[in-house]
C-alpha cells in the first residue's frame, strides 16, 4: 500500500468518513472542506500517523498548510519519514 493510500485510510478511519476518501486525490482539499476535520480531529490524525509510522512530530513540524490538501499531508508525512 502506498503512502497516499495509507494516509487516506487513516483519514477515513479517524474521521469516520465511511469510505468517503475513496474518491479523494492528492489535490482534494481537507481543512474547510471536510466538516469532521476540526482541531481535535487534527490531533487524532497526527496521533494515528505517529502510531502507524512510528514517528513523532514536534509542534513546529505541523501547521495548517500540512492539512490544506491530501497531497500536502502526504508530503508532510513523507518528509518526516525521510
Amino acid at each position: 500500500m502506498d503512502l497516499l493510500q495509507q494516509i487516506l485510510t487513516i483519514l477515513d478511519n479517524t474521521l469516520s468518513l465511511q469510505g468517503r476518501t475513496a474518491g479523494m486525490e492528492r489535490e482534494s482539499p481537507l481543512l474547510g472542506a471536510i466538516p469532521e476535520l476540526d482541531s481535535m480531529a487534527v490531533v487524532a490524525i497526527i496521533a494515528a500517523v505517529e502510531e502507524r509510522f512510528d514517528v513523532v512530530f514536534e509542534d513546529d513540524e505541523i501547521d495548517g498548510q500540512s492539512f490544506a490538501t491530501v497531497g500536502s499531508l502526504v508530503d508532510t508525512v513523507a518528509a518526516k519519514l525521510g
